[in-house]
C-alpha cells in the first residue's frame, strides 16, 4: 500500500509540478500586463501573415526532427521508418507537451518501441542523445548572443535590479560549488550501493541509455545529423524572426541601425526563450513567455507588447501542434487498421 501510495504521488507531482509553474508564471504575467490594452495591440497591430509563415516554419522543423531522429535511431538497429512516420513521432511528442510536461518525449519513445519491437530503454538513450545535442546547440547559440549582443546586455544588467541579481548569481562561487559537490555525492553513492539489486537495476538501465547515446558518435550518416541539427535551429530562429514582422514595435528593431536588419535581437529573444524550456511546465506556457519579454524589453520594449508578442506566437505555434497531433493520432489509427488487416 505504501509503495502504491509512493508511486502514485510521484506521477502526481511529475504532472501536477509542471502545471503549477505554468498557471502561477501565467498569473504574474497577467499581474504586470493590462489584458485589454495587450489585446488592443494583438487586434490593431497584428499582422497574421507573418504568424501563418512561422506556423509553416514550425511544421517544417519538426519534420527535419523526426528525420534527424530516424538517422539515430538506424545507428541502435532500429530499422527504417518511413518519412510521415518519423514526423508523427514528433508531431504527437509536442502535442502531448502541451498537456502534461514530459509525457510527449516518453510517449514518442513508446511509439517507436512498439511499432519496431525494439527495446525502450535503447530507444530513451536515442532520445537523450536528441536531447543533449540541442543542449550543446543552445549554449553556443548562448555564447553567439553574448558576443554580438554585448552591448545592449551589459546596459541591461547594470540598469535594473533583475539584471543585477542575474550577474550576481552566476558569479557566486557557492553555486558552482554546490552544484560540483552534488554530482561528486551522487557518483559516490552509485559506487558505494552497487552491491544492492536495485541499483544494480538502475546501472543497467543506465548503459542503456548510453548506448542509445553514445550511437551520436559512431553512427553512419553523421554528416546528415549535423546538417539536420542545423536546418532545425535555423527553423527554430525564423520562427521568432518572422514573427518581429508581425508586430510595428519588433519591426522597428529589423530597421534599427546596428541589429543587423533585426538578427541580433531576434537571436537575443530566441536564446532566451530557449534557455526559459528547461524550466518544467506546458509546452513552455509561462516560463517562455516570461524569458520573451524580458529579452524584448533589453532592447527598450515594454511589457504590454512584449506579452503580445509572446502570447501571440505561443498560441499559434500551440494551435498548430494541436493540428498536428490530431493528424498524428489519425495516421496511427489507420496504420494500425491496415496491419491489422494484412495480418
Amino acid at each position: 500500500m505504501a509503495d502504491r501510495f509512493s508511486k502514485w504521488t510521484g506521477k502526481a507531482l511529475r504532472y501536477m509540478i509542471p502545471l503549477a509553474v505554468s498557471a502561477l508564471l501565467v498569473v504574474w504575467l497577467f499581474h504586470k500586463v493590462d489584458i485589454h490594452e495587450m489585446m488592443k495591440v494583438i487586434r490593431d497591430g497584428c499582422n497574421f501573415r507573418w504568424i501563418i509563415l512561422m506556423m509553416a516554419i514550425t511544421t517544417l522543423s519538426h519534420i527535419i526532427r523526426g528525420i534527424r531522429w530516424g538517422i539515430q535511431l538506424r545507428g541502435v538497429g532500429v530499422p527504417r521508418m518511413p518519412v510521415v512516420a518519423e514526423s508523427v513521432s514528433i508531431f504527437g511528442a509536442y502535442a502531448l507537451n502541451l498537456v502534461f510536461s514530459g509525457v510527449g518525449e516518453a510517449w514518442r519513445c513508446i511509439f517507436v518501441s512498439r511499432r519496431e519491437r525494439v527495446p525502450l530503454s535503447t530507444v530513451i538513450g536515442t532520445d537523450i542523445g536528441d536531447r543533449i545535442s540541442d543542449a550543446i546547440v543552445v549554449v553556443m547559440l548562448f555564447g553567439l548572443a553574448m558576443i554580438v549582443a554585448r552591448g545592449p546586455i551589459d546596459t541591461f544588467m547594470s540598469h535594473y535590479s533583475i539584471g543585477k541579481d542575474i550577474g550576481h548569481l552566476s558569479d557566486d562561487p557557492w553555486l558552482w560549488f554546490g552544484v560540483t559537490m552534488a554530482v561528486i555525492v551522487i557518483w559516490t553513492l552509485f559506487r558505494v550501493l552497487r552491491k544492492y539489486q536495485y541499483v544494480n537495476e538502475i546501472d543497467k538501465n543506465l548503459k542503456d541509455l548510453w548506448t542509445g547515446f553514445k550511437v551520436l558518435f559512431t553512427m553512419k550518416g553523421i554528416g546528415a545529423y549535423i546538417m539536420l541539427t542545423l536546418g532545425i535551429w535555423v527553423c527554430y530562429f525564423m520562427e521568432t524572426y518572422v514573427c518581429f514582422y508581425a508586430f510595428p514595435f519588433t519591426r522597428a528593431l529589423v530597421e534599427t541601425p546596428g541589429t543587423a536588419y533585426g538578427l541580433i535581437p531576434g537571436l537575443v529573444v530566441f536564446v532566451f526563450g530557449s534557455f526559459s524550456m528547461a524550466v518544467p511546465s506546458n509546452g513552455g506556457l509561462g516560463p517562455w513567455n516570461i524569458a520573451v519579454m524580458f529579452a524584448l524589453s533589453i532592447y527598450g520594449i515594454g511589457n504590454t507588447e512584449g506579452a503580445a508578442f509572446s502570447m501571440v506566437m505561443w498560441s499559434f505555434q500551440a494551435a498548430m501542434l494541436v493540428m498536428l497531433g490530431i493528424f498524428s493520432a489519425v495516421y496511427i489509427s489507420v496504420t494500425k487498421r491496415k496491419n491489422a488487416v494484412k495480418q
